[in-house]
């Protein structure tokens, strides 16, 4: 890489690549309260190797979960980064009870709303640290969307006493509820918020929010479940233990297979994504970059080649207000 494309987690002044890397996918199978909730199989030595190939191509920030594989991410980001530690800038999430035998998580309590996250937010954190073989995490997420916002300021109350005792550097919460990420990111050392951003979907009044509050934008579903890397058909399927059979919240997908309108609207805007021979994903990761200074996509991977084409995304940069503009454009006249 001729010179390295760096972003800042907000308040934190933690420096990490522009792109990070989002590891759900290397969980394998799992399920939340009973439905599927994983990316299917996976070859742990595969995901080992795309964590090694992604730090030689620049990345040094890698999003997982307490959730992922129920565990199995964190032990494998963890086995992956030994020796490399001081390298990188791991962020992990927590908030559910994670069942490692069974694979299943719950709630704690009856509704993700009411969730007593805030009780148990240190044993998370135990757990987290000895997956992940550190004895630190950098950035610690709520995991909770929904959580109501006066559970979320308990929370909050115990991730501030956390940075003090140097377990975590930065906290945040991964929802795209703007009143919510206002009222929870006041304090100095919460640096981040990781909302849905993609060129199809996310909510642009958070990603201002962040600039008024000096928050990053981590940005999950950057590629839109893969619907955005142009590989995919509306006749596509996805196995029963994949989570894009199961994800109804979706957007670009529609009775378990990909959106013909978010394809249609793909096709549209197809030349502007590849100019300057960038591949459709890099084109869509590009489209995040130049939406705001504080936008860090996490595109998700299972195979070296995906972080080959999500990394090399970093040579080209953004695109172009020009180009922004054409996307717009293409989009409306598509419609």
């Amino acid at each position: 890489m001729k010179k390295a494309f760096t972003r800042t987690l907000g308040k934190s002044g933690i420096k990490v690549s522009a792109l990070g890397l989002g590891c759900w996918a290397i969980g394998g199978p799992w399920n939340f309260l009973g439905s599927p909730a994983g990316w299917s199989a996976v070859d742990d030595n595969e995901s080992i190797k795309a964590i090694h190939q992604a730090l030689d191509m620049g990345v040094n920030f890698f999003d997982t979960a307490a959730n992922y594989g129920c565990g199995h991410s964190e032990r494998i980001l963890g086995q992956a980064l030994q020796g490399k530690r001081q390298r990188v800038v791991i962020a992990t999430k927590f908030g559910y009870k994670v069942d490692e035998a069974a694979k299943e998580v719950y709630t704690y309590g009856e509704s993700e709303e009411e969730s007593d996250a805030a009780a148990h937010v240190r044993e998370n954190l135990e757990n987290s640290l000895k997956r992940l073989q550190t004895d630190y995490v950098d950035v610690y997420l709520l995991h909770i969307w929904g959580l109501k916002i006066n559970r979320a300021l308990q929370v909050r109350e115990v991730l501030e006493e956390l940075v003090q005792e140097g377990k975590i550097r930065t906290y945040g919460w991964s929802t795209d509820r703007v009143d919510a990420v206002k009222t929870f990111s006041a304090p100095a050392h919460c640096g981040v918020v990781e909302q849905n951003l993609n060129i199809f979907d996310g909510d642009l009044d958070l990603l201002a929010l962040c600039d008024e509050m000096n928050l990053a934008s981590v940005n999950r579903g950057p590629l839109g479940m893969g619907i955005l890397t142009g590989k995919f058909s509306e006749t596509s399927s996805f196995k029963d233990d994949d989570v894009r059979k199961h994800a109804q919240w979706f957007g670009g997908l529609k009775n378990g297979r990909p959106n013909k309108e978010w394809l249609d609207a793909l096709a549209a805007i197809k030349e502007v994504l590849t100019s300057n021979g960038r591949t459709p994903a890099q084109g869509a990761l590009a489209w995040i970059w130049a939406k705001s200074r504080r936008t860090i996509p996490i595109p998700g991977f299972k195979t070296v080649k995906q972080v080959e084409d999500n990394a090399g995304a970093m040579e080209f940069g953004p695109l172009t207000n020009e180009q922004l503009n054409e996307i717009d454009k293409l989009l409306s006249e598509s419609k």
